[in-house]
C-alpha cells in the first residue's frame, strides 16, 4: 500500500505537514490558536458546507514550490486545498484583517442588536466574530429587513431576522435528519430560510439544526427564555438510547439539580464532537427534548469548554459550598418569608412565593 502524500504548508510563519487534499482551514485548525480563520458556514461534519459566509478569507502569498506566484485575490480557506510549499497569511495580512472587518459589517447589516434577549448570547459565534474582527460602529443607515417569528413544530422556533444564511440547517436536515422540509426561498435581500407550504419539522433528528446554527435563528422552545447559559453548568452525561442512530452522549445544562436543556457535545470549533465509539455525535429528539430529568442520565462530570466563552466560568470544579449559618444561629430553624408583597407586585405571579421554591426561579414564575 502506498503511503499518503504529505504537503508542507506555512500559515502565519508556522509550517505544518498535512495530507494532500486538506483545506487551508483544516490545516490551520491543526495548528490552532489565532492562526485558525473563523468560520460561520463551514461544518466539517456536513458535506457541501462552506463557501457561503466568506469570513475565512486568507491571503496565499505563495502558491506552491512549483508555482511560487501568489494568488491574485483572497481565497476562502474552507474551500481551497493546500499545495506543497504553499505559504498563507491570515492574521499577519493587513488585506485579510480589512476584508474580514468588511465581511463582519455585511453580516451585521440586517442582524438585530438583541443580544440581551437572545438565547444564543454567550455562545454565539457571531458575537465572537464581531468582537474580534468587527468595527465599533456601523455605516448602515437604512431600515433593516425583518421577518415574523415562525414555529417549526412544537420544539423549534425560527427567528429569521437573525439568520445569516449559512445553510448549515439545510444540510443537517438533508444529511442527518434525512427529511428536508425546509430550504432557502426567494433571492437577494429577500432570501430566507422557510419550510415548504408551512410544514413542520418533525424528523427524529431535526433538533440538531439548533446545535449547528451559529446565531440565534433556530432556538429550542423548551429552553427559550428559561435561563442564561452562563448561569448554567454544562455537564457531560450519557444514556442508552433506543434509537440506534443516536449516540446518547450529551451535555446537560444544569442549575442545581434542574436540567434546563440538553445539547450535543461540541469541540473547540463549535462543531458536534465525535462519540466515544467513533461515530458522529448527533442526538435524537427524545434525548434532546424529552429527557429533562437528572435520573434519566448517567453523569460523567463537568464539561471542558475549550472555546473562549463566558460559559467556561461556570464549571464549578473544586467548588466548596459554604455552610448555612442561619440554621446554626436559630437552633435549626429554616429562614422564613419575612415579607409577602405578592398581592401588590406587578411582576411576580400572586400564587407563587419565590422564597418557597426548591429550585431557581425562571421565566414561568413571572407574569
Amino acid at each position: 500500500m502506498s503511503e499518503q502524500q504529505l504537503f508542507k504548508v506555512t500559515i502565519d510563519n508556522i509550517t505544518i505537514e498535512v495530507p494532500a487534499g486538506t483545506t487551508i482551514l483544516n490545516a490551520a485548525r491543526r495548528i490552532g490558536g489565532d492562526v485558525t480563520p473563523p468560520a460561520m458556514c463551514y461544518y466539517s461534519k456536513l458535506e457541501g458546507s462552506g463557501g457561503k459566509c466568506r469570513t475565512c478569507l486568507v491571503e496565499v502569498s505563495k502558491g506552491s514550490e512549483k508555482d511560487p506566484r501568489p494568488m491574485p485575490k483572497l481565497v476562502a480557506s474552507c474551500r481551497t486545498t493546500v499545495m506543497d510549499g504553499m505559504e498563507v497569511k491570515n492574521i499577519t495580512s493587513p488585506k485579510v484583517v480589512d476584508a474580514r472587518a468588511g465581511v463582519v459589517e455585511f453580516l451585521l447589516l440586517n442582524h438585530p442588536l438583541d443580544c440581551p434577549v437572545c438565547d444564543q448570547a454567550g455562545e454565539c459565534h457571531l458575537q465572537d466574530l464581531s468582537f474580534e474582527h468587527g468595527k465599533s460602529g456601523t455605516r448602515y443607515e437604512f431600515q433593516r429587513r425583518t421577518f415574523p417569528k415562525v414555529d417549526l413544530g412544537d420544539k423549534i422556533q425560527l427567528h429569521m431576522t437573525r439568520c445569516i444564511l449559512c445553510y448549515r440547517c439545510v444540510f443537517t436536515a438533508n444529511q442527518v435528519a434525512e427529511v428536508r422540509d425546509h430550504g432557502i426561498l426567494d433571492r437577494g435581500d429577500h432570501a430566507q430560510i422557510a419550510t415548504f407550504i408551512q410544514k413542520n419539522l418533525n424528523s427524529d433528528f431535526i433538533g440538531n439544526v439548533i446545535d449547528v446554527c451559529p446565531v440565534g435563528a433556530l432556538t429550542d422552545k423548551t429552553f427559550r427564555f428559561k435561563n442564561r447559559v452562563w448561569f448554567t453548568k454544562p455537564v457531560d452525561a450519557h444514556r442508552n438510547c433506543s434509537n440506534p442512530k443516536c449516540c446518547g452522549e450529551v451535555q446537560l445544562w444544569m442549575r442545581g439539580d434542574e436540567v434546563f436543556r440538553v445539547t450535543a457535545r461540541k469541540d473547540e470549533w463549535g462543531e458536534v464532537k465525535e462519540a466515544s465509539n467513533g461515530n458522529t455525535g448527533w442526538i435524537c429528539n427524545e434525548c434532546r427534548f424529552d429527557k429533562k430529568d437528572i435520573a434519566d442520565w448517567t453523569i460523567e462530570g463537568p464539561s471542558k469548554v475549550n472555546r473562549h466563552s463566558v460559559i467556561s466560568q461556570g464549571h464549578y470544579v473544586g467548588l466548596h459550598k459554604s455552610n448555612e449559618t442561619f440554621g446554626a444561629v436559630m437552633y435549626g430553624q429554616k429562614p422564613q418569608l419575612l415579607m409577602d408583597i405578592h398581592t401588590i407586585s406587578e411582576v411576580n405571579k400572586t400564587n407563587i412565593e419565590l422564597s418557597s421554591l426548591d429550585r431557581p426561579a425562571h421565566s414561568t414564575d413571572f407574569k
